[in-house]
């Protein structure tokens, strides 16, 4: 696991949590280290910028946490754990919630620019959902979501300053502020300065200079996507132990040591990514992969004989996100649907490859979309998904009709290939014929979950928030933002404002009896509404090659690769 100059916490807090360590392999100091890895995860690194719509859902924080640092970092049960090597964050008294964070002094990007507190104003400025264009509806900046950010009165930073001072407004607060300013997230501001030739980004955020404004959103929104065969190192510098050297679609997405980085060093100086699209079965052939981070099932025949291998739940939600335009435009024809859809079968079949849980994640059909199966108050909130358990087509007709809808089409589509997804909609479609419901396999290798709103599909099928790939966090903050009104990831454009209104009290309220109040007034609502249809917590395959130390599986957003740089494989 990860280590430190500054105090040994981080290993100690993974093993805390029970995370599962597999192909740790003792005694095989003699053989000779690997200098690079090979690394097959089914994300699409579309954006170096995880805090986009692109960004989050391709998968930033799977491939490029330990590129991009930030104050935390999410571990491998999904949990938030503090990064001393980025820097420190506490809340201090204060009329209004506040948080001090102190970058550290050591820090420099790998082009040699310092780490600033300039950093955390611009990525609140982009997240904040202030920042509007003329009209004052549509916002500036392409965020994923503004859960968190939302709720900042103001950063506190002198520009180039190693010091910061986040401050909420007045009576708002959130409890999951460790989840704000995390790796994969903290752009290079001095990079968005540069490109949008901005001057000072503080100065600009501060004085919310509109001219000024849109031409930080315009590098931030799209400057840092990713093409393979047409990326530019210099405006992808590193704050991590790794930084990009380059991005083909022949030598994949190569990750060397950052020479800069002010840490403990990575111990294996070269990791290779391979994204969705890869053809997974040669490169495993060829030896070109020695880990793998995939959905169950996602690869037909895959052998990984050699590999230390384990079937997980997740902390990602396999779900249909559904529109809500063209055929399902009434809440009434998404009920109908949900109804046909066979929850109980699916997980039989496809919901628990190689384990068996007696309880919590992966135990059964995913009965909630705001709260973790292993949760205390998972059980007391799930009552209405009964209903939609086993796939009832004669009410799936019956619910049709009485919401005025005849013989529907519904085209579900997904980031293919993906042999597990496919097998989905396959059953999907049986079920729902018998009920009148004609569904149509729109998986594709281009597929992009925006698509939903452009009315080519119906659905989006994935994990949380129509992620292609690794998906999920303890705190569940992105699954509650997904079906917020006018989030990035709310890809079905549902919108109902008493959702908002319990979205934002469970943000602000730790207090037991209140959450369970809410949270189930919220799933009351959402089996009512239906933007989506959970099916089960996505079961992910992770697999380590002999010889591979360090190798420790993080089934949440963070993927196999939250801790590649203490990654060491001995042959």
């Amino acid at each position: 696991m990860r280590n430190h100059r500054r105090p040994y916490v981080r290993p100690a807090a993974a093993l805390a949590v029970g995370a599962l360590v597999v192909g740790v392999l003792a005694g095989c100091s003699s053989k000779n280290k690997v200098p690079s890895i090979g690394f097959a995860v089914d994300a699409v690194p579309a954006s170096y910028n995880g805090g986009t719509v692109l960004g989050a859902n391709g998968g930033g924080a799977a491939i490029f946490s330990r590129v991009l640092t930030g104050f935390f970092y999410t571990g491998p049960d999904g949990q938030s754990i503090a990064d001393t090597d980025y820097g420190t964050a506490k809340q201090v008294p204060g009329a209004s919630q506040t948080i001090q964070y102190r970058l550290n002094p050591d820090g420099v990007y790998s082009d040699g620019i310092p780490t600033s507190c300039d950093d955390l104003v611009l990525e609140w400025a982009a997240r904040s959902g202030r920042f509007t264009k003329p009209g004052g509806q549509a916002p500036m900046f392409d965020a994923a979501t503004s859960a968190g950010y939302s709720d900042i009165e103001r950063v506190e930073c002198q520009a180039g300053s190693k010091d910061a001072t986040v401050i909420f407004r007045p009576e708002h607060h959130f409890v999951d502020w460790q989840t704000l300013f995390n790796a994969g997230d903290l752009m290079p501001a001095h990079i968005a300065a540069q490109a949008a030739g901005v001057p000072n980004v503080v100065a600009a955020v501060q004085t919310g200079d509109p001219a000024m404004m849109q031409k930080l959103a315009d590098f931030w929104n799209t400057g840092w996507n990713l093409k393979p065969g047409g990326i530019d190192p210099k405006v992808l510098p590193s704050s991590g132990p790794y930084r990009i050297e380059s991005y083909t679609a022949d030598d994949g997405l190569v990750l060397v040591k950052n020479d800069k980085w002010w840490g403990v060093p990575p111990r294996t100086p070269r990791i290779v990514v391979w994204p969705k699209g890869t053809d997974l079965k040669k490169k495993v052939s060829d030896k070109e992969v020695d880990v793998v981070d995939i959905g169950s099932g996602s690869v037909k025949d895959l052998s990984l004989d050699g590999f230390s291998v384990k079937q997980v739940p997740s902390r990602g939600a396999e779900q249909l996100v559904l529109s809500t335009v063209g055929v399902f435009t009434s809440p009434g024809a998404r009920r109908a649907f949900a109804l046909c859809v066979p929850r109980q079968a699916l997980f039989d079949k496809l919901g628990h490859p190689g384990f068996d849980a007696k309880s919590g994640l992966g135990a059964g059909p995913l009965n909630s979309r705001t709260v973790q199966a292993d949760s205390v108050y998972y059980p007391a909130i799930i009552g209405p998904a009964g209903k939609y358990a086993s796939g009832d087509a004669p009410g799936a007709q019956q619910a049709l009709s009485d919401a005025g809808a005849s013989n529907p089409t519904v085209r579900i589509g997904y980031r293919a290939p993906d042999d597990r997804r496919a097998q989905t909609v396959a059953m999907i479609a049986g079920a729902c014929h018998a009920a009148g419901i004609n569904v149509v396999d729109a998986g594709s290798p281009t597929f992009v979950p925006t698509q939903l709103g452009g009315g080519t599909v119906d659905a989006v099928l994935g994990g949380t928030a129509g992620a292609p790939g690794p998906a999920g966090s303890l705190a569940n903050v992105g699954a509650r933002a997904a079906l917020r009104a006018g989030e990035g990831l709310n890809f079905g454009h549902y919108g109902n404002g008493r959702y908002d209104a319990i979205a934002e009290q469970l943000a602000a309220d730790g207090n037991s009896t209140d959450v369970l109040s809410s949270e189930t007034e919220a799933e009351n609502l959402l089996w009512s509404e239906m933007p989506t249809v959970p099916l089960f917590n996505t079961p992910r395959t992770i697999a380590f090659g002999d010889g591979m130390q360090s190798g420790i599986a993080s089934p949440t957003k963070a993927g196999a690769g939250w801790n590649m740089d203490r990654w060491v494989l001995r042959r």
